[in-house]
């Protein structure tokens, strides 16, 4: 098979690398499974332009990208859009999807797990069109992403520093909103402090992530308004695992819904797969399944 890495050079780990060496590195693990390998190292800017390049060119069997959650859901919307499997190198901070798939978080071992060449097919999901692995937030999580943005970080552990110092920030006076909920569930309306839509349901680790991404389901998890020590005790509560018993959080899984902001404010905005977007007044969800190719899927 003739794969092609994408390398994005500001992203995660590989920006304190030897991103040649690393190359090299990987050509070599490839060649020796019996593989062809070609890398692209490029800026960040030039990442989606690279993937789908990629995906265009008909000499290349497999599209891999290295870089962080942010890199990954470009490159998996690349990839179902395209039909074009990829590999996932987690050279993020969280790599979520990375830990999703079962694929090593060591790069080295992640190369080899890829070269193997083994496809799987696994779910994916869409908000009014738009492809995301992970997940999609309004709220006390969007709120959060948007004040670490604002902050400076250099490296992985200055990344996970400054989102520590957003979490603290984060939950004085928590956001209330009002939305609706439509879909198999019926309809609902509610005030809320949050609202999570994941890429199949989230298992109960200290990170999140989803338990199968074979379900043919999306994950809903709504937390109902909240104050500012039922924040933290819910935050509590996510890093021990006992996120589900809190009664402040109402969870359905459903194969589609539509969300509705009867009074969103100018400027409001969500996350997508950890990026900031701006959030429309109504979100259609949709989940495919077995619409996404990826190569070293263990789960």
């Amino acid at each position: 098979m003739r794969f092609r890495a994408v390398l994005n050079r500001h992203g995660g780990t590989l920006r304190t690398m030897n991103l040649d060496a690393f190359a090299a590195q990987a050509k070599a693990i490839f060649t020796d499974a019996g593989q062809t390998l070609e890398c692209h190292i490029v800026e960040g800017s030039n990442v989606l332009a690279e993937l789908t390049a990629a995906a265009d060119d008909p000499s290349v069997d497999v599209i891999i990208a290295a870089g962080g959650d942010g890199t990954i859901s470009s490159a998996a919307a690349v990839a179902f859009r395209s039909g074009k499997p990829i590999g996932v190198l987690p050279a993020g901070t969280m790599n979520l999807f990375a830990r999703a798939i079962g694929m090593p978080l060591d790069l080295v071992e992640a190369l080899r797990t890829i070269s193997a060449g083994e496809v799987r097919h696994i779910d994916i999901a869409t908000a009014n069109g738009q492809p995301f692995v992970h997940q999609f937030s309004v709220g006390i999580h969007a709120r959060l992403v948007r004040i670490r943005d604002g902050m400076i970080y250099r490296s992985r552990a200055g990344k996970i520093l400054a989102s520590l110092r957003a979490i603290a920030a984060a939950v004085v006076n928590p956001p209330r909103f009002e939305v609706e909920l439509n879909g198999p569930i019926g309809r609902i309306s509610q005030t809320a402090s949050g609202i999570i839509v994941s890429n199949n349901p989230l298992n109960n680790a200290p990170l999140p992530v989803a338990a199968t991404l074979n379900s043919g389901l999306l994950g809903v998890y709504v937390a109902e308004s909240v104050t500012t020590n039922e924040l933290l005790n819910l935050g509590l509560d996510v890093v021990t695992g006992r996120w589900r018993n809190n009664a402040r959080i109402s969870e359905y899984e459903v194969p589609r819904l539509t969300l509705r902001f009867p009074q969103r404010k100018r400027g409001v905005q969500a996350v997508v797969d950890g990026e900031l977007i701006a959030l429309e007044k109504e979100v259609r969800f949709e989940l495919h399944p077995e619409a996404l190719p990826v190569v070293g899927a263990s789960r």
